[in-house]
Formats: structure tokens, sequence, C-alpha cells
């Protein structure tokens, strides 16, 4: 495989593919966003994605929404990214982020909704994560990340500095760790639109992940008492007053935390708990705390993880969820204690990076507003009244709808693992006729899951689809969806049980004659790069394996990484241990029974998997006689996220799988 594949055809179908998504140069939306409705319900703001040019990360820009016409207007036009925007609740302003000055370094902007001029704010010591207006608009809360800041692995994990912080320094000069107090905080700030002047309310010593108003003079902050990434599996729920910055704590939990939401006057906050194996990753229990008496309450949901909350009012919160194979709004009265489902669907599910996201829409508690998107449905912009749906407006073009609708059929499976527990997932089918070439497609965390997201925005999807592979997305034990238990699973087991949840879907898979047992691949990336190097450790059926960002030492990880407390945790051992988990599950102790060609891609960059992972199984496959090579994007992270990067690893990827399990098969098995 040639270093430079930019006149590899696969590379011009790539990138061709993300051009016919994203229509760089057209000024038109590709899809939206974190959409926010006005307070009366008629309009709406959200992170358009406007593609420039196919370089770097698709851009975005605050976009105004006729939810009556669906007419798009684009507000803002960057440079790089105008993000995260959130109504005054007064209707006349909208709070935004943006990265102009530097890339990743994202500053607090308001946009007068008259005018349409958008204005900066004073500079805060380090980058604006999250804001969120006061009830009065009289101040903005502002989460801030002091340069240095690791991003979270759903980000991309690499180090946010400063730019121009070492030019003061000789090229030579060594970077240090260990410094005494030099390891960056995340704070809380207060900005006062009027004076447009910014305080910061928490001192170090108390990290904030993530935090909300709580009533008029208080904030409920998800918090711990040191700052590095790894320090946030142990976080807990404290409320802190606005004017001082004193803490108290509210809520201690089991496992993970994220999702906090307070009700307006302060007196019930709800949070997420939930087994995490990624912070921004969670899905898990709903618990609402007292801020008075500290009694806490365990609702039930619909029988789903929860996966983001919105207060309607004070008695009530609207959450979505997923539970199995589906996606699910729901309505909890906090007074009644019960439930109400508003919206379930299976083949569908609201857009979002991560999990599914909705936005409450105008005053009527149970309405709310959210792209859909099922495998083979681009986006649709729907607002949910009175318990049905209407279309606002719809994304993607008649000719890329057309090839997307094309490429194949979604099915939702299950079978039996050999323990007796039944596992769920998806099979993507192409059009061709089977039993076709199948690529295992396993997914990170390993607490997360896969679902109907739209093939249309992945090039590596597509271009399996088309060429003829199926591809199959399993959620074995361990992942969101089926409740805190399931999920439970693979604590302590990682490698174990889950193991055999994949090598029993692919047994299904070939028993009912779907598959090609002679042409099946596996990829992955994190836990899913982890996995994929250890099955192939495992069984020797994967024609063709391609691991991304793996783990495959969990000794060498543990001590390179940013999250030493995630490999305890979910390994349920200790690094000193000399026959535990830390040696019996790393894939690099078993490449002798490695016959899989592997292409194993990482990032430099990356923080949480390092790139030593990867070129330690690289190294040890080439010693173990295995075909082997290691591809790293120099300027990539916790995956590979950028153009054109990101067409060059799909290239290669699909290259690769062609190479070794073709689906169409022909003599020259090596001809890519």
């Amino acid at each position: 495989m040639q270093a430079d594949f930019r006149d590899h055809e696969y590379f011009a179908e790539a990138e061709a593919l993300a051009s016919a998504w994203l229509r760089p140069g057209s000024g038109e939306p590709a899809t939206l966003a974190q959409i926010a409705a006005h307070p009366d319900g008629l309009t709406a703001v959200a992170a358009a994605v406007i593609c420039d040019e196919l370089e770097g990360v698709p851009s975005t820009r605050i976009a105004r929404i006729d939810l009556s016409s669906g007419a798009i207007d684009v507000l803002t036009h960057g440079p790089r990214s105008d993000h995260s925007p959130a109504w005054s609740p007064d209707g006349q302003s909208v709070a935004f982020l943006s990265d102009r000055e530097q890339a990743h370094v994202s500053r607090l902007r308001i946009l007068d909704m008259e005018s349409l001029i958008d204005r900066p704010t004073c500079a805060v010591d380090g980058f604006v994560e999250a804001l969120q207006w006061s009830a009065d608009g009289r101040s903005i809360l502002l989460c801030v990340a002091e340069f240095g800041s690791d991003l979270a692995g759903a980000q991309g994990a690499f180090t946010v500095e400063r730019n121009g912080a070492r030019d003061a320094l000789p090229p030579w000069s060594p970077a240090i760790e260990g410094v005494a107090d030099a390891t960056p905080w995340r704070s809380l700030w207060l900005y006062d639109p009027a004076a447009d002047t910014a305080r910061r309310i928490t001192c170090d010593g108390l990290n904030i992940w993530q935090a909300c108003w709580c009533g008029p003079g208080h904030i409920a902050a998800i918090c711990s008492d040191q700052p590095e990434e790894t320090h946030w599996y142990g976080a807990d729920v404290r409320l802190i007053d606005a004017a001082t910055g004193a803490a108290r704590s509210l809520f201690t939990p089991d496992d993970q935390l994220w999702h906090i939401a307070a009700s307006p006057s302060g007196s019930t906050v709800a949070v997420v708990e939930a087994v995490c194996s990624d912070r921004m990753i969670a899905a898990g229990n709903l618990r609402l705390i007292d801020t008075i008496s500290g009694r806490i309450d365990r609702p039930d949901t619909l029988g789903a993880d929860v996966v983001q909350l919105h207060w309607r009012g004070e008695e009530r919160l609207l959450f979505a969820g997923v539970a199995g194979a589906d996606s699910l709004i729901g309505l909890l009265d906090k007074t009644a204690g019960a439930p109400r489902q508003l919206w379930r669907d299976t083949a569908r599910t609201p857009s979002g990076p991560v999990f599914p996201e909705i936005a409450p829409l105008g005053s009527v508690a149970d309405a709310a507003l959210f792209l859909c998107e099922s495998f083979f449905e681009a986006p649709s912009l729907l607002a949910l009244e009175e318990g049905q749906e209407r279309v606002v407006c719809r994304f993607g073009t008649p000719g890329s709808d057309a090839r997307t609708s094309n490429l194949g059929t979604a099915h939702s499976i299950s079978w039996t693992a050999p323990d007796g527990l039944t596992i769920e997932g998806w099979l993507l089918t192409p059009s061709s006729p089977g039993p076709h070439p199948v690529i295992l497609q396993i997914h990170g965390g390993p607490v997360w899951h896969s679902r109907p997201n739209y093939v249309g925005r992945s090039t590596i999807m597509q271009m399996a689809l088309g060429r003829g592979y199926a591809l199959f997305q399993p959620n074995p034990r361990g992942s969101s969806g089926r409740g805190q238990a399931f999920a439970r699973h693979v604590f302590g087991d990682m490698g174990g049980a889950d193991t055999l949840d994949y090598l029993s879907g692919l047994d299904a898979l070939e028993e009912r004659g779907l598959i090609d047992p002679a042409r099946i691949g596996v990829t992955g990336g994190s836990y899913g790069g982890y996995m994929t190097s250890w099955l192939i450790t495992q069984d020797q059926r994967f024609a063709a394996a391609v691991p991304i960002a793996p783990v495959t030492n969990w000794v060498s990880m543990h001590l390179t990484c940013h999250v030493p407390n995630f490999c305890e945790l979910f390994l349920a051992d200790d690094i000193d241990n000399p026959t535990g988990k830390y040696h019996s599950r790393s894939p690099v102790h078993f490449v002798d029974r490695v016959t899989t060609p592997t292409l194993t891609i990482c990032g430099a960059l990356d923080r949480i998997t390092p790139p030593g992972q990867a070129m330690e199984f690289h190294h040890a496959l080439r010693t173990a006689g295995v075909e082997s090579l290691l591809v790293t994007y120099p300027n990539e992270g916790h995956g590979v996220r950028t153009m054109p990067a990101s067409f060059d690893f799909a290239a290669r990827a699909i290259a690769w799988f062609d190479r070794y399990m073709p689906a169409e098969p022909r003599p020259d098995t090596k001809a890519a």
C-alpha cells in the first residue's frame, strides 16, 4: 500500500461522496445540530453544517429556521465554526460559541436578532465549553476550560493549547509533565451582557465538568476535586453559590454522571447516573435530587436509558432515551411519578452525534423539535405537537437521496449468546443477492450502542455497501439501551463474554445463510479497535482486520493514557497483578495466534488511546510473521475526523478489505 493515496480511485470516490453530502461552497446547510426553539415556538436557531471546502472538519454557522415554512436563513459567517446557540429569555438575542480566532478555542458571542449583528465578548482565561442564560437574562453561565485541557474521547481526545504558547521557547525546548500547580482546571464564570464583563466564580481545587443554573442564585454542577480527565469517573453533584463560589455536596453516585438539569426554582436537580466508559457518553437512570432535603428519587423512564433532559416548568421533565433497538421521547410528571411516552421508533432515531437529541418546543410541555433519520433516509426536521409529527424541512438532495436509498436494506436482528443471553444488533445488506461478504463494525465505549444513523454521511459505509459488503453492527453486553445491569456485564470482563457475543452473532448470520463465512472482516474504533485486535487473537475466521485507535496493551495503556481510572474500573483489576486482566486481556500478548492481515489506524495526537498502542500491536504482529501495516495520521486525535485525512482513511480501509476479501471474488485478490 503506497504512502500517497491521493491518486487512488478509492480516495477520489470518498472525496466525491463527502462532497455530495456536504456540497462545499454552496452555502447550503447539509444538516442541523444543537437546535434551540424560540420561546414563542415559531422559529428556532441551530448550528447549521455548512462546508466551505473539503478541508478540516465541516464548519457550522448559526441559522434561523421558520418552523412554519421550513425556510432557513444563515445568520453568521465564521470563519471556522459558530455553535451552541441559546436564546435569551426575552427572545431578542442569541448567545453562541465561536472559534473564529483560533481553532477549537471557543469564545462567547452575542447575536442581536433585530440587527442580525453579532459581537464578541470579553476574554476569559481559557476556552468556553458550554453556556446557559440566567432566567432573568442578566447573566450567562460559562463553563471554561483552561488552556492545556484535554478534550473528551467523543471530541477527539487531544490537548487544546493557546496559539503561540511555545513561541518564546527555542524549538528544542522539551515538553514537561508533572510540574506542581501546572495542571489546567475547568471552572465556572458569569458573564454580564450589559457591562461586557466576566468573573470567575470557582477556584482551583474544584473542577467543573458540566453545570446549569439552579434557581436564581445557585448553580448545580458535576464536579471533582482533581482536574485530570481520569477524575471525571469519580465526579459528584454539588450546589454552588453563584456569588461566593462556595459549594456543598448534593449527590455522590455509585457510577458516573452527565446530563445535569435543574428545575426553574432550583428545588430539584435532575441528572443521569450511568455505567460510563467515556465522558459525554452517558445513557442511564434518572435521579431527581431535592436540593433542600437531599432526598433522591429514582423515577421510571419507560424502561429506557435516558440520554437527554429538559425541564418543562417545575413539575414536568422532557427526556430522550434509548430502549433496546428503539429511540423514544417521554414526559415525566414529577409529582405523579408517572412517565408518558410521546414518540417511539425502531427504524428511525432522533439525530445526534452521540445519542438522540431533542429540543423543547414552545410552551406546551409535550411538544418537541428534533431531527429524525434512518440508515437510508436523510435527516428531516420534525415538530412533535399533540402526539403528531409535522415535517418542517428535509435535508439531502434528490441525487444523494436516490443513491443512498438504493444502497441496501437495514434489518434489526437478535441471537442467543452461548450463556443464553439475548443479543441484538443491526445488519445492513447491500442490494446484490447474498450470501454477502460481511464487515463486522464494532462500536466504541464499550458502553455505547449502534443505532440507525444515516449512512449518507459516512463515506466508508457507502463505499462498503456499494461494493456488495454487508455491515454487521452488534450491540453486545455492555451496550447502552438495555438497562444498567446489561451495561454492567462488561465491568471486569472486557474481552470476556462479549467476545462470544460477536462470534455467536456471526455464527447466527452464517446459519441463516446471510453471510459468506470465507469473507468476514472486522473493524471498529476505540473499544471497537480493542475488540477488533482482540478478536483476531481469539478466532481465525477473519479475512481482514482494521482496528482504529485501539487498546492493545492494558499496562502501557494505563501508564500513558489520560484515563487510567477507566482501565482500573473496567478491568476490575490492579496493574500490579502479574496474572490479572491487565495481562490476560491484552491482545499484544496473543499475536502468535493471529493469521489475519491487519491494517491498524491511529492519530498521533490521541490522549485516550495513545498511538503507542497501535505501534505496539503492529510491531508484535510483524514479529509474529503476520502481515501488518500501521497508518498514523499526524494531525488526528481519537479517530480520523478531518478532511482530507478521512478520505485517505476510508480509501485505505476499503482497499484493505477489497484486497483480502473482495466483494466480487477475482483471481488476483491483491489488485488493491
